[in-house]
């Protein structure tokens, strides 16, 4: 059972057009996703332990690394992104530390991502473009 994800009126509704410009179909899904989440648990930013548990959990070659399918990939993904924020609470700090200003998604002006997270992502399309081709994936 899926339950809808409120909006809260501090971050932008996620829009799964803006994310897919630079992005095949496949990463364009795992970001939006990661920000649906990052939207659901209140954070400020889509981080990387965001994007980590959505390619866990929608990755197909990465379910099938697990005996237990998609079910046991959604809970490791969720222990993932669990571990990553813990860790963060932990020591104190955040991807976004404040030292840096907030990250737009890429391609858009709307959103905000995590440093770290905005830095994957381009990392991704940059490498993409290096081999030729027209989006990441």
């Amino acid at each position: 059972m899926h339950h809808r994800t409120p909006w809260t009126p501090e971050q932008a509704p996620p829009n799964p057009a803006d994310d897919a410009a630079p992005l095949t179909d496949e990463l364009a899904a795992v970001a939006t996703g990661a920000r649906r989440r990052a939207v659901r648990d209140g954070d400020r930013h889509t981080d990387t332990a965001h994007l980590l548990h959505s390619l866990v959990e929608s990755d197909p070659e990465v379910r099938e690394v697990f005996d237990g399918g998609h079910q046991l990939a959604r809970v490791l993904g969720y222990l993932v992104q669990r571990s990553i924020g813990y860790g963060l609470r932990w020591q104190g700090t955040r991807e976004d530390s404040g030292a840096f200003p907030a990250l737009r998604k890429p391609g858009t002006g709307t959103g905000a991502w995590s440093p770290s997270a905005a830095a994957a992502i381009g990392r991704a399309v940059r490498t993409a473009t290096l081999c030729g081709r027209a989006r990441a994936g």
